[in-house]
């Protein structure tokens, strides 16, 4: 038997799943490692971390798996998007990786869109927001001119951890179209929005295909990790198409709602939707793209509860089971990082609004469970307001939807029925993805078809709907009030 290595770089830990060439999963682990706040509005992460969790998780797999390291056929990693890592001219990191969620940008943002906002969009898809690559770099040229000054080489996330293991700098498109210095018409990079950013296209990474063999696992790396030596590295891609692909979402019309670090609403389109509120990224499979909106805290909302004010998921969810829908009129907003859809507004703060002293800690829970269904209502309206057409059933990802409760408020405030598989992590689709790359699988149909196992339906309760929508309402008026004061802060 010969085995696929797919391994997710996430908001706080890594994940490895390793599968079978039948599409069975054999061994999975998970390293845990921190993300960084050293000021207002940083989030940052430390590059070592990674490597270490990479190699933690690489030694976990084969030793639960007990398999001999010469049957993996390859290997595939897979991180969140615009995360950024600048390097010196010996491939060294200069500085901590800026994380997506960093919002320090705001004003540098704010300036290209006063003064290249048309350009921009016309070339991206996209307008100018914290979340990008282009405003990262012109806050450390502001911020941190001795570090700007000694950028040779521009990472990505998982583009520095596969050069870990191969020694070879590249990344892929899909990628590449995440960092607001790329033409997503001409499928290449930009001069002119390299020349805002004041970078040569020399820093940047060539691209590839998903499924390009880019390089091959180092001596030194084989030493460390415990892979085979010359085991072929697939280029990969970002985790949310990998969760897309690893949902089975890969025909036109097909939705996938993810409750992760961030939240996506996500169409399977045969064209890009070009739209100043969506994300629009390319799919792996050929003529595809999945525009979507986004939550920017959403599982991270329900962690920083957990870490802040104690407990477990499991407590957690149980108490909060045993509050009426609305959490008697204590209403939540995710906005702990500020917002993106509808919004693309990162001043916004989060808030419980409506506290009486007869609420208690479970009414907390269940307020931040339905507030983060609401901003994920906002997304799927945006996308309504587009006319995109999709199915009437769509596949819930990401850790948030294990629980239960959290994906029966989800089902009720959005109105759709959600599917849940197996297995949906993004480390699965880098797997299925090494499968295709190394021929294992023909195409993106036979992988799903061999690797996607349904789990459960949850449906939605019409009732519950129609509550929900009128406590959506108070949610949208509490946002209109206090926008204004954040904004002015």
């Amino acid at each position: 038997m010969k085995y696929l290595l797919g391994i997710d770089f996430g908001g706080s830990a890594s994940k490895a799943t390793l599968i079978n060439t039948n599409g069975e999963i054999v061994a999975q682990n998970t390293a845990e490692y921190p993300t960084l706040y050293p000021s207002n509005n940083a989030c940052e992460q430390n590059p070592d971390d990674w490597i270490d969790a990479l190699i933690e998780n690489c030694k976990a797999i084969i030793s639960k798996s007990k398999i001999d390291n010469s049957d993996i056929l390859s290997v595939t990693i897979d991180s969140a998007t615009h995360t950024l890592l600048v390097c010196d001219e010996i491939f060294k990191p200069i500085r901590n990786a800026i994380h997506w969620t960093d919002s320090r940008s705001r004003t540098q943002a704010e300036k290209l869109r006063n003064s290249y906002e048309k350009e921009i969009f016309e070339k991206t898809f996209h307008k100018p927001d914290t979340i990008w690559t282009l405003p990262m770099l012109l806050w450390l040229k502001e911020n941190e001119p001795e570090n700007f000054k000694k950028i040779s080489k521009i990472f990505f996330e998982k583009d520095y951890i596969r050069y870990f293991l191969t020694d070879v700098f590249c990344t892929d498109y899909i990628e590449a179209q995440g960092s607001m210095l790329f033409d997503c018409n001409k499928m290449c990079w930009d001069k002119e929005l390299c020349d805002i950013a004041n970078i040569s296209e020399e820093m940047l990474p060539k691209t590839k295909k998903p499924t390009d063999i880019v390089g091959y696992i180092t001596e030194n790396a084989a030493k460390l990790t415990g892979l085979k030596a010359n085991t072929p590295v697939i280029c990969g891609t970002t985790d949310t198409v990998m969760e897309v692909f690893a949902s089975g979402a890969v025909k036109k019309g097909d939705v996938t709602v993810k409750l992760a670090t961030a939240g996506r609403f996500c169409v399977i389109t045969d064209k890009p939707y070009p739209d100043k509120h969506l994300v629009n990224y390319s799919h792996i499979v050929k003529g595809h793209w999945y525009p979507g909106t986004a939550t920017k805290s959403c599982a991270a909302s329900y962690r920083w509860y957990k870490n802040t004010f104690g407990g477990d998921y499991k407590t957690l969810d149980k108490d909060a089971e045993n509050i009426p829908l609305g959490a008697d009129g204590l209403i939540f907003h995710p906005y702990l990082n500020g917002e993106l859809t509808p919004y693309a507004d990162p001043a916004l703060c989060g808030s419980f609004i409506g506290i009486r002293s007869t609420h208690t800690k479970a009414h907390f829970t269940r307020a931040l469970l339905e507030g983060v269904a609401f901003s994920m209502l906002e997304s799927k309206n945006y996308i309504d307001k587009l006319n995109i057409p999709y199915n009437t059933q769509a596949t819930a990802i990401g850790g948030g939807v294990k629980g239960k409760l959290w994906r029966q408020i989800l089902c009720d405030v959005l109105g759709l029925t959600l599917i849940t598989t197996e297995n949906s992590d993004s480390s699965l689709g880098s797997a299925m993805l090494a499968g295709i790359a190394s021929g294992v699988f023909k195409d993106e149909l036979q992988a799903v078809k061999k690797c996607i196992k349904q789990k459960d339906i949850t449906y939605p309760n019409p009732e519950n709907t129609l509550k929900y929508r009128k406590i959506f309402e108070e949610y949208k008026k509490v946002h209109d009030a206090l926008a204004p004061i954040y904004d002015a802060r």
